[in-house]
Order: structure tokens, then sequence, then C-alpha cells
């Protein structure tokens, strides 16, 4: 029945906004095959992909599903937008008529109106439809390095300019272009970390997605640490398995796999990075998110042994956590690092005047920096991408932190 409601919403939409259609009389009939026919496939697609993993569940599906989707995004998300004015010239009509009703000597609206309203409404539905090309075709490997500077009062003096650099969201299963991928990894290794932390989600669903991509993830390093955490996807749990011990084999495959290329996994625990007699604490937690996503962090366990006056980075890949949990923590934890929202993938970020995403909604802190009694929280918009396979405006992140002394 809901899969009916919307196929009804989406039917409506696509019979609105080809109303513009008729401001162009010359081209209407061919436009129309053109418009239906796209609809038709695309609906043909998702129906054939909703069987698909109704029958043979998610595990791996054809990479064609992606495209699918890029395809529906192509064709409603300009839609959606087209509509807005032809929403607003008919609520403009429909008021002029009730207002001639009342002074009839008030001459109707002037015919060549509509035609400018339409071909503003596909002019502004060019937008959306050359930037999801766009993030299809650059956008998903268009990596970036944003780096910040964090100063503290109780950093101890000999990690004054340690540089901690933070990867997100690997989604590995998702990559399918090995060259691209290796130089954003390179960049990654140019920022000469001192400790590199990797905050979840490695794969889409299992294990098996990292073949031929260890050596690539085997090459990063770092002078102190290689840390590493479980995001939600890392668990299996989207996959039909056979078996509860063949999802218990998976996990065990991924955490062996991502030890052998170097990562040191923390499962609710921490390390101690040592300089010069002063310590600074490395703590990772598994997932810990709002329901439906799984709570198996235990910010408890990781934590202990650490002394009070201790200085804190936490790992802990959703960024809900922190103000459900960390921040009140009776123990401080200075830095929390997050990754899980990528932004949506999709969004407006233009610096020093406007930051959304409609990820927004869900997770009030999504990207970037955030503090909150003073603690920080700092939530990286992932590495790779998942689902739509593409990013607009919302670009593959490098985060590198260096923490400050303050004088």
């Amino acid at each position: 029945m809901r899969f009916l409601f919307v196929l009804l919403a989406f039917f409506l939409l696509d019979f609105y906004a080809s109303q513009v259609l008729k401001a162009f009389p010359r081209a209407e009939v061919w436009a129309r095959w053109v418009w239906w026919g796209s609809t038709a496939l695309v609906w043909a697609g998702i129906v054939a992909s909703f069987f698909y993993i109704q029958k043979y569940g998610r595990s791996e599906p054809p990479s064609i599903f992606s495209y699918i989707m890029v395809s529906a995004l192509l064709v409603y998300v300009p839609k959606m937008v087209m509509v807005l004015p032809l929403l607003a010239e008919d609520l403009f009509r429909l008021g002029q008529w009730g207002y001639r009703l009342v002074h009839p000597e008030i001459q109707a609206s002037l015919p060549g109106r509509r035609q400018f309203i339409s071909t503003l409404a596909l002019g502004l539905a060019a937008i959306p439809f050359a930037s999801i090309l766009h993030g299809v075709w650059k956008g998903r490997y268009r990596y970036r390095v944003i780096d910040l500077e964090l100063a503290f009062d109780d950093l101890p003096e000999a990690f004054d300019g340690y540089k901690i650099v933070q990867i997100s969201d690997l989604h590995t299963g998702s990559f399918d272009h090995r060259e691209k991928v290796k130089y954003g990894l390179d960049l990654l290794q140019q920022q000469q970390a001192d400790a590199l932390l990797f905050t979840g989600d490695m794969v889409n669903n299992t294990a098996k997605e990292l073949e031929g991509w260890e050596d690539l993830y085997t090459t990063l390093s770092a002078k102190d640490a290689k840390l590493s955490v479980l995001g939600n996807h890392d668990y299996g749990d989207y996959v039909g398995w056979a078996s509860e011990a063949d999802k218990q084999a998976n996990m065990q495959r991924l955490q062996n796999t991502q030890r052998a290329m170097g990562f040191d996994l923390l499962l609710n625990e921490h390390r101690v990075v040592e300089r010069n007699g002063q310590k600074l604490y490395l703590a990772g937690v598994e997932n810990w998110g709002k329901p439906p996503f799984p709570q198996k962090g235990d910010l408890k366990k990781a934590l202990a042994g650490i002394p009070d006056d201790g200085f804190v980075v936490l790992m802990s890949h959703d960024p809900s956590h922190f103000d459900l949990e960390v921040k009140q923590h009776p123990k401080k934890v200075h830095i929390t690092l997050s990754g899980h929202t990528h932004g949506m993938q999709f969004g407006i970020e233009i610096p020093g005047w406007i930051k959304w995403s409609p990820v927004k909604f869900r997770y009030p802190k999504w990207a970037g920096l955030y503090e909150d009694l003073g603690r920080f929280l700092y939530v990286n918009r992932g590495f790779g991408y998942l689902a739509f396979p593409g990013r607009v405006g919302i670009w593959p992140e490098i985060t590198a932190i260096t923490l400050r002394r303050k004088a």
C-alpha cells in the first residue's frame, strides 16, 4: 500500500510538471514521448531492483542499481524544482481569477506569461540536472583536504603541533576507479600524519569487498598510530545471511583484514602515545547511534584507565553519540571524531555564507566542527560514497587536525 501511495505521488508530480510542455507546441509531441518514456524506464528499473533485493538480498547487488538511482534522481529532482515556479504562477492566477470576480473590469493575464514561466521552470530544472551529472562524473572523486587547528589549555606541551589525520566511510564496495582512489589515498599520505584515524564503514556490507584493495590501504602510514573503529555498515547487518555463524565469520574476516592492512582496530579500548614523558590518549568505540543503528559502543570501557586529567581524542562513527553520551560524560573527551552522515552526498557549502544539506534534519551536527560544553566534535564528510554513485556539493574529505597548546 505504501508503494502504491508513493507511485501515485510521483505520478501526480510528473503530470503537473509536464504542463510546461504545453508552452512549446512545436516540440510538445516528441517531448511527451521523451518525458513519459524516461519515467517508465526509471520505474521499471526501480520495480526490478525491488524484486531482485527481495529474492537475493543486498550483499552484492549489481552495480546497475546505483545507476538506476542516478536515473531516478536525474528524472525527478529537476521536476521537483520545475514545479515551484509553475505552482507560484498557478496560485497567482487563482488569486487573479478570484479578484476578477469582484472586479470584472480587470483584464486577464497576458498569454505570453505562461510561456515565460515554463521557460524559467526548465532553466531552473537544468541546474540540478547538470549538478547530478557532475556529481557522478567528477564529484565522487573530488577529494579535498580540510586543515584546521584546535587549541587547548591542557594539551601536554610535547604534543603542541601534533597532527591527526582523519578519514571515514570508505565504503570500499562502491569504488569503481582504482587510480582515482589511489590519488585520494596518496593525498592523504602527503599530510604526514602523526596519527591516522579511520572512523568506520570500511565496507558497504561484506569483508569480501576489500579484495583487491588491501595493497592500497596497506600503504597508508603514520608516525605513531594507524587506528580504526567499526561503523554500522561493517557489521553485515544489511545482508540476508544463511546463518548467524556466516555473519560472525564475515565480521571476523573484516577485523582480521583490517589488522593485516596495518590498522589497529579499537573495540571499546584506547591506545597511549607518549612523548617526552607526556601522554596523549586515543580511544575508540564500536558503533553507537540512534536506533535503528546498533549501540555496541562502550564508552566507559574505552576510557577505563585514563587519568582524569588525560587529554583524550575519541573515535566514534556516529555523531549522535556525542550529544547523547559523550559530551556529558564525567571523564572529559576533548575531541570526538565521527563520520557516518556523508553530508548526504548532496548539499550546498560556501565557506562563510552557507552550509546546508537535507541530512541536517536527521543529524543536527552533520559536517565540520562543533563545540558544546567545552568539548569538540568533528564530523568528517566521508572519503567514499554509498548508494548514489556521486557527490553534489559535498565533496569527499580528508581532515588534518593540528593540536595546539594555548600560550
